[in-house]
């Protein structure tokens, strides 16, 4: 399951959403080396900390997947956002010098072929920093905040998935140590729960926090990949015909698809 683009920014603007998003900032903060004139690119929903962390950099995007959707950002000056395949990135080789994923890993269709496609576009010291729910963490059991949906992941698969596609795990962080409660008097205290989480049961963090360098020592096979989407637009609706027939007077080749596969 996917999350969609209005579900994100519906629960970041809320209280809850508003506290998540505090934690996660000081997770990254204490990972997050400082690299001047950077090119910085955000995969998934990471407008709230593109806005924080990218205020140094030369370039920032903001790449969101097809299947979740997209919004105009920044909202003044030039947009920065881009709808995109996470496996087909419209960047060429070495040209990124970290990349932020929130929201992303979890919910790709095949996570292996996503990291290769980042490694493609990251620079030979370029950086991955990765966000994704913790299988042991209780915000990974409720479907009432977005990261409950999608795949969880634990510290060691996180691991040999980054080892397998050619990245060294460099500096690991937690955040989300406070329940995923919308009540107010428990979200009163997520700051004592944050600080007696991250102390007495640092496993059962809501999210980890992974930041991963770029491999170059380990030869990778070169190989051709055909595109397998291929964005058509549609630009009206058609409704079905009755009985699942076509309209003899229509001409098959010309009916739109919104996806297709080679």
């Amino acid at each position: 399951m996917h999350s969609d683009i209005v579900d994100l920014r519906s629960f970041y603007s809320t209280t809850l959403g508003r506290l998540a998003e505090r934690s996660i900032t000081m997770a990254l903060s204490s990972i997050w080396a400082v690299v001047p004139n950077e090119r910085l690119v955000g995969l998934g929903y990471t407008l709230p900390w593109l806005e924080r962390f990218g205020t140094d950099a030369e370039r920032v995007f903001a790449f969101m997947p097809a299947t979740q959707g997209a919004v105009v950002w920044p909202v003044t000056g030039p947009t920065a956002t881009a709808l995109v395949f996470d496996e087909e990135l419209p960047l060429v080789d070495s040209c990124i010098d970290r990349m932020l994923l929130v929201h992303s890993l979890e919910h790709a269709e095949n996570p292996r072929e996503t990291l290769n496609e980042i490694w493609r576009v990251l620079s030979p010291a370029g950086r991955v920093v990765i966000v994704v729910p913790n299988r042991r963490g209780v915000w990974a059991r409720f479907e009432h905040t977005p990261f409950g949906n999608g795949r969880p992941f634990s510290r060691g698969q996180l691991t040999e998935l980054l080892r397998e596609t050619n990245f060294t795990p460099a500096a690991w962080s937690d955040a989300l140590f406070f329940p995923p409660s919308r009540r107010r008097f428990m979200m009163q205290f997520h700051n004592v729960l944050e600080r007696a989480g991250r102390r007495f049961w640092p496993i059962f963090s809501g999210v980890i926090v992974v930041e991963a360098q770029k491999r170059l020592y380990q030869g990778v096979p070169v190989a051709q990949r055909a595109s397998r989407r291929v964005f058509v637009p549609v630009f009206s609706p058609h409704g079905a015909t009755r009985l699942g027939r076509l309209p003899q007077t229509a001409d098959r080749a010309s009916l739109p698809t919104r996806v297709t596969r080679s």
